[in-house]
């Protein structure tokens, strides 16, 4: 056995049937339901219990991540959001129509992701119009992070079903 042959054996692009790919969602959805536009979710909680000094550490630091999601906006969010739908659009067609279960596996990651990237943008505008301080941006950031976690159980839900379904019609336990 070669080494290519360990490689691809290793990285199989049968990704449903593949542990990495079901680690791989575990850990992306993980991560992002606890980085919330960009600030890790124990500093709103830290904010919330010890105040002060904690609250304006994450008042700057939200402020920041804000101000930053709103210029790559501003100044090239019609270029991202054309190249994300030209390669969403690209996975979907190749992966549904295909039938190519790699760009399958990455579109039921990349799809989701995309919406939380708007909700992201959406909640930074929310902010920065309101001038959200104290609690009213703990809540804000709360009320963000739980739309993620919703997003990302059912996008988990969707990828799980749709995975057994591969492995039961085209995989490893039905062919």
């Amino acid at each position: 056995m070669d080494w290519y042959s360990t490689l691809f054996e290793l990285i199989d692009m049968r990704s449903f049937s593949n542990l990495w790919f079901w680690i791989v969602l575990a850990v992306v959805w993980s991560t992002t339901s606890h980085w919330v536009i960009g600030v890790p979710y124990d500093m709103v909680l830290r904010a919330r219990r010890h105040g002060e000094q904690a609250m304006t550490d994450l008042e700057d630091i939200v402020r920041i991540n804000v101000n930053r999601l709103l210029f790559i906006a501003q100044m090239s969010g019609l270029w991202l959001l054309g190249f994300g739908c030209f390669g969403l659009t690209m996975l979907g067609l190749l992966g549904f129509v295909y039938a190519n279960e790699f760009a399958q596996a990455v579109f039921l990651l990349g799809f989701p992701l995309s919406i939380v990237g708007l909700l992201s943008l959406s909640t930074a505008r929310l902010i920065s119009e309101e001038g959200s301080e104290g609690e009213v941006l703990c809540k804000r950031l709360t009320r963000h992070r739980l739309y993620t976690q919703i997003i990302g159980m059912l996008s988990i839900f969707v990828t799980a079903i749709w995975g057994m379904y591969q492995n039961l019609t085209l995989g490893a336990l039905g062919g």
